[in-house]
Parts: C-alpha cells; structure tokens; sequence
C-alpha cells in the first residue's frame, strides 16, 4: 500500500505500519490459506461483475466477506493480502466508483484528502466529478458514500458545527475557534455562529495548501482565517496562535500513534483558555467495511477503542483539571473524546 503522506505531519507510511503492528509475511501457512480463501472471494466477484449484476449487489456481499476475512487473519497475514487484492483484475471495476478512486489513486499525494471528504460529504464541489463518471460507477458512489464510515463522517462534521454554535452561544462573539488539519472546513458551512457573525475568529490550519486556499477563498469575509500549518509544526510552536475557546482535530488522530498523539492533546490543551474546550475524534474498531478500505481504497486508519481513546486522554491531562468524557457517534463508527479545562 504505496501512499506518500505529509513527513511534517509526523503521518508516513512507517509510522502507521507500526501502530497496526503489522508487517508483510508471505511466506507463511497462514498466508497460504489466506490468499486461497481471497481467490474465492475474488472469483466470486469477478463472475458476479461478468454476470452484470448490479453494482450494489456485487460490492455489499463483498465489502462483508473481506471484513469477516480481515477480522480473523493476523494483522500481518491480513496486510499481505493487500497487494494482491490491488494487482486483481476486479479492481478496475471499483476503480469506476469516484470515491474509490480518489481513495485509491492520492492525486494530492497523501490518505483521507479534504477533496476524499467532500465526496463522502456528497458535498457540491465534487458533483461535476460524480456526474462524469460511468452508469456503474455512479451506481457504486450510491452504496459507498452511505457505508457506516461515510454516514460517520458526516455526522462528525454536524457534530463540529453544533459544538461551535453552542460555545459560541455560551462565550459570546469573543469566542475562538481552532481547527487542526481542517481540510476544506465543511463544518463552518453548517455553523449558525459564523453566518451570524457571532466568532470572533475560527482558525483554520492545514498542512496542504489547496486546502489552505480553498478555505480562504470560501470563507473570504467572516471570522475564518487559514494558516499553512501541520502537527509538527503546532508541536513544535511556530505559529503564534493564541488561545481558544474550542480546538478540535477531527480527522487527524486515524493517523498518529499514541505518543505523538499525546504529545499533540497536551498542546491542543495548553492553547485553551480557561472553560476551554478540545475534541479529537477516531474511527472505532468493528467499523464494518475497513476491509474494503484498506485494500480496495488503498486507505489505512489507525483505528481505536475507547479504552484507547481513554489512555490518550489520561496520558495527557491531570484529570482533576479537566471534565472528560469519550463517547460514540450514533452508529458506533467515531469515537470522541471531549475535554473541558476547568475555569
């Protein structure tokens, strides 16, 4: 699973095959026996595909059999399977999909793009891309961006949005807001606050730069400012920031193992003012069409319980300090943790 991800971030390839333990062996037994259950899998796609069933008939049965695959294989015997699965001729059938293929192909050069989330988002900027693409292709779009992951994803970004307006609406225009790896920043379009022109500034920091722009062009005129930034570049504290009355990182946790993602929560919490609130959020364990992701969308996140979600927050924090809580988004897919310094 080649990806070039953002070095600055602190996110590569090694440090993410680390936090999954995982390492290829295919040499093994298991392997063996792994790879032959595959082939079925494939084959049995594959003479669906030819037998011109439709797309959602074809990719729900397999989306199951690839996570119920994935669930008992060892972690490495699991990631094994992955270059065979993007080397199979089935493949290029999914490839039709467009949010697969921006999943897959990376053409800003790293996972989990803001352009990948506005296709999960459904959101207009990508609808001349979806309308372009084939009869099957929009069919399997239909099924993709309503898996548990994506209908997480969207909730998330309400989520984001409610939390801002109800600081706001506790802190009054004064309040500030930071985002960390924002993206394209989709959630201030859903925000009553910003439109209403009760934030004082929502700060928006990414490490890529069409994002960075896209943002600043969108949000010309409101409260929403950009800085070209990344986690090492917060870590290390480059900018002069200030303090907030909201941070949040939203997408970005999927992709940092747990001391840097520590290290990034007691910093989110030293940039809070007092009363101050700081959200990240994660992909949860049992998300049910992981495997898919991981091969046929060549994205891998770093996915977590809340027993993990917990040990970042003890980790970080004095709990005498701060009011925390973890909690679930409504299908169990995000975990989030919340955490409010005491004034």
């Amino acid at each position: 699973m080649a990806t070039a991800l953002d070095g600055k971030s602190l996110i590569t390839d090694e440090t993410i095959a680390a936090g999954l333990g995982r390492r290829l062996d295919n040499r093994s037994e298991a392997f063996d026996k792994a790879r032959a259950e595959l082939a079925l899998i494939l084959h049995a796609t594959q003479q669906q595909i030819h037998l011109q069933k439709a797309p959602a008939e074809i990719i729900q049965p397999l989306m199951a059999r690839l996570e119920a695959l994935r669930l008992r294989l060892h972690a490495d015997v699991w990631n094994a399977l992955a270059p065979i699965i993007q080397n199979h001729p089935v493949l290029d059938y999914f490839l039709e999909d467009p949010l697969t293929r921006w999943s897959f192909d990376k053409p800003r050069g790293y996972s989990g793009d803001a352009e990948l989330l506005d296709y999960i988002y459904c959101d207009p900027h990508v609808a001349d891309s979806v309308a372009s693409a084939s009869e099957v292709g929009r069919a399997l779009y239909g099924y993709t961006q309503n898996v548990p992951s994506c209908v997480a994803a969207r909730e998330r970004r309400d989520l984001l949005a409610r939390y801002v307006d109800e600081i706001a609406a506790t802190k009054g225009s004064e309040t500030e807001v930071l985002a960390i790896a924002a993206g394209h920043l989709r959630e201030a379009n859903r925000s009553v606050a910003l439109r209403e022109g009760r934030l004082k500034r929502w700060v928006a920091l990414d490490q890529d730069p069409l994002s960075v722009g896209l943002v600043a062009r969108d949000f010309a005129g409101t409260a929403v400012e950009t800085i070209d930034g990344s986690v090492r570049t917060v870590l290390a504290r480059s900018h002069k920031l200030g303090k907030f009355d909201f941070v949040y990182a939203s997408g970005l946790y999927d992709y940092l193992q747990d001391k840097v993602a520590v290290k990034l929560t007691k910093t989110c919490l030293q940039m809070l003012k007092p009363g101050g609130t700081f959200l990240f959020a994660n992909y949860a364990e049992g998300n049910p069409d992981a495997g898919y992701r991981e091969t046929f969308m060549n994205w891998v996140l770093l996915l977590r319980s809340e027993a993990d979600m917990w040990n970042i927050v003890n980790a970080s924090v004095d709990r005498n300090s701060v009011e925390a809580r973890v909690f679930f988004g409504e299908n169990r897919n995000v975990l989030y943790a919340v955490i409010e310094k005491r004034d």
